[in-house]
């Protein structure tokens, strides 16, 4: 199977290009980064720039986007015009971002996840779980992350918020809560505490606590390496192959559905 990557010399895209060299099934057909990259010309496979995407696509099995939301959505629309499916790992959409990239679902398989781990995937499911039993215990999200990380709080940890206020019958827009700097910052019945640390070189760490009267509940997911991420990319990247057109997450791809 041929893949193109984009984001090529990130740190993400570091990880899945060894990944998938490390891979007898997988042939790299691109690698690829943004038009005036220092990487461009370097590595092995050599990098080319985005601008040529449409060049790789036409020998591509599937596209791995490992880069930033504007640049995520105009490598979609090129992906589609090729029925290339497509693995998007890139976090910080807005809601207008996120409808377009639906709509493109509708003539390619796209697998769109904030995480592609299969431990945090599982910890989605813990977390869904364990909202609905106890709905009226507070519930806080701690992410940590390197101190290179540009969005916050991370994609993953919107996801469980997202996932916590469903469960306990929520919106997220309602009583999401961003950190807390107040003379009052009495916390509030029902409110999702989301708190983000940027340190060092963290891979990315997430709590979510569950705390009642007298005890509480701690779901944590630590990832030792990208490596991880990397190969939940590639696993993606195969099974995206021969799926019908379609919105899709890691859930789909590891069948925890």
């Amino acid at each position: 199977m041929k893949i193109t990557v984009c984001g090529a010399a990130g740190r993400m895209g570091q990880a899945i290009l060894a990944i998938a060299k490390s891979d007898e099934n997988v042939k790299i057909a691109g690698a690829l980064e943004y038009g005036g990259s220092k990487a461009i010309g370097t590595g092995d496979p050599v990098v080319s720039s985005v601008v040529d995407l449409e060049k790789f696509l036409s020998e591509t099995d599937a596209l791995i986007d490992f880069t930033n939301p504007e640049s995520a959505l105009r490598n979609l629309e090129a992906a589609e015009k090729y029925k290339v499916p497509v693995v998007i790992g890139t976090t910080g959409f807005n809601e207008e971002q996120r409808k377009k990239i639906s709509e493109i679902s509708k003539s390619v398989p796209i697998v769109f996840s904030p995480n592609m781990s299969a431990g945090i995937n599982i910890l989605f499911e813990l977390v869904e779980a364990v909202a609905k039993k106890i709905p009226d215990y507070d519930i806080e999200i701690v992410e940590l992350h390197h101190n290179k990380k540009k969005d916050s709080p991370s994609g993953t940890a919107v996801k469980l918020a997202e996932i916590a206020s469903v469960s306990i019958g929520k919106n997220i827009c309602d009583v999401g809560v961003y950190g807390r700097h107040s003379s009052d910052a009495v916390r509030k019945k029902d409110e999702i505490g989301m708190h983000s640390v940027r340190a060092g070189d963290i891979v990315g760490d997430h709590t979510v606590y569950f705390a009642g009267y007298g005890e509480r509940i701690e779901l944590t997911h630590r990832a030792h390496s990208r490596d991880t991420f990397a190969a939940g990319a590639v696993r993606a990247a195969k099974w995206a192959v021969g799926q019908k057109p379609g919105l899709y997450d890691m859930a789909d791809v590891l069948s925890l559905k």
